[in-house]
């Protein structure tokens, strides 16, 4: 029996846009990662903010505008830190941890959790009080107020998902899964820093 192929017209949309993922993640890694890490946050600031504007308007009545600006700053934190800090993290790893470490496992998921997600979380709060052009003070009081609470959250969170991501995903596609979850983590953290 034979199969025949389809001619390019006939491809769904979805498995084109697939292919050209993947073309441009081989030949770009870390663009690729880093304009999906900017695409994906801006989109769980937006999803974020729409679940607050319809909290709020069921609550008084009043409908909330879109925070635009809101929504860029985390479009410029996923582009430029995100994008690019995770792409170099996961391939140190492999170098650092190799998958035949007899407890690589665990040391990625240690590596991780107690070293990577504190700084990355410490960093994700200093780079957005810059973005919102606020003082040293400023960040001060939200890092008092709220870093404790969203490191907690983030190990409840992240943990089973980094388990699941550095022991299992394919090195290339880490970030993007990654990414995926954070889409739903940026929508908590935009809340939780207000």
């Amino acid at each position: 029996m034979t199969v025949n192929s389809l001619p390019v017209r006939d491809v769904s949309v979805h498995f084109s846009l697939l292919q050209q993922y993947l073309f441009l993640l081989k030949k770009y890694p870390i663009l690729t990662k880093s304009i999906t890490s900017g695409i994906l946050s801006a989109l769980g600031n937006l999803l974020s903010q729409i679940v607050e504007a319809r909290k709020k308007s069921k609550d008084d009545g009043v409908v909330q505008k879109i925070d635009t600006a809101g929504a860029a700053r985390y479009a410029i934190y996923g582009l430029f830190i995100t994008g690019p800090v995770s792409h170099y993290f996961y391939q140190l790893m492999e170098v650092w941890m190799p998958s035949t470490d007899p407890y690589c496992v665990l040391k990625r998921l240690l590596l991780d959790r107690l070293v990577f997600a504190p700084g990355f979380l410490l960093l994700f709060f200093f780079v957005m009080n810059i973005l919102e052009v606020k003082g040293l003070d400023d960040f001060m009081k939200k890092f008092r107020r709220s870093y404790w609470t969203a490191l907690k959250m983030n190990w409840r969170v992240w943990t089973p998902f980094q388990f699941i991501n550095i022991n299992f995903v394919p090195l290339q596609f880490r970030v993007l899964f990654a990414n995926m979850v954070a889409l739903f983590w940026y929508a908590y953290l935009a809340s939780v820093r207000k």
